[in-house]
């Protein structure tokens, strides 16, 4: 354990004996744990950018009511959709805000270990996507970019007035599966709407796939990577 409160998994690209260039921060999906996007990572080619550390974090244990309250690693809590249509989806503020100020810390580690925020990209894949939307659109420090797979924007009624001035415009990589039976393309649509909306520059991509990554989204993640970080 460290000072984030959270264990982490941690490798690094590129000759041990030269400074890191860049620091991509992974965030994995409910029930994972750091070790899922191990191999997405390892089909990365970031050469050009430089060596970079990956930083794999995994979730406290925590009871999911979605679950039927059974304890797994997840970033908050998740409850059943409501019957009614028009009811705004319940989320967990309380949780999601905790998460939120360790992902913050673990940002903070990096740029306390040497690498400027500039070149700290975060990146999640369904609940992680969440909080990659959630923490990096609020962080102080201006960011290289966010990458959002496979998710959706956590608390909306509060990005506009929340988000930091410093990620104004931040860039965002947003991957999702067309046949996704985990969390609905609309939904990551209407993620992208929003940054839209509020004036960020999104690449979105849509595959054939469920609740995955492909290698064509890694391939396409892959390129982004090397422009934002050039």
């Amino acid at each position: 354990m460290n000072d984030t409160g959270l264990e982490l998994l941690e490798g690094r690209s590129g000759a041990p004996d030269a400074p890191t260039a860049a620091s991509l921060i992974v965030l994995h999906g409910l029930g994972a744990d750091g070790n899922d996007f191990v191999p997405v990572a390892q089909m990365l080619d970031l050469t050009k950018v430089g060596p970079v550390r990956f930083v794999f974090p995994s979730a406290p244990v925590r009871p999911v009511t979605l679950n039927g309250g059974y304890a797994m690693r997840a970033w908050y809590d998740i409850f059943p959709p409501s019957s009614h249509a028009a009811q705004p989806r319940q989320e967990d503020e309380p949780g999601l805000r905790a998460s939120m100020a360790q992902v913050q810390a673990l940002m903070d580690r990096e740029v306390a270990m040497g690498v400027p925020a500039s070149r700290i990209v975060l990146m999640g894949f369904s609940q992680g996507c969440a909080m990659t939307l959630l923490a990096g659109l609020r962080a102080p420090q201006r960011l290289a970019g966010l990458v959002a797979l496979s998710g959706y924007l956590p608390l909306p009624a509060t990005t506009a007035t929340e988000r930091s001035a410093a990620n104004a415009g931040l860039p965002v990589f947003m991957g999702h599966g067309e046949s996704d039976e985990i969390v609905a393309l609309s939904r990551g649509e209407a993620a992208r709407d929003a940054l839209l909306a509020l004036g960020h520059p999104v690449e979105w991509h849509t595959y054939p796939m469920g609740h995955s990554v492909c290698p064509e989204e890694v391939g396409d993640l892959n390129r982004w990577l090397l422009d934002v970080l050039r």
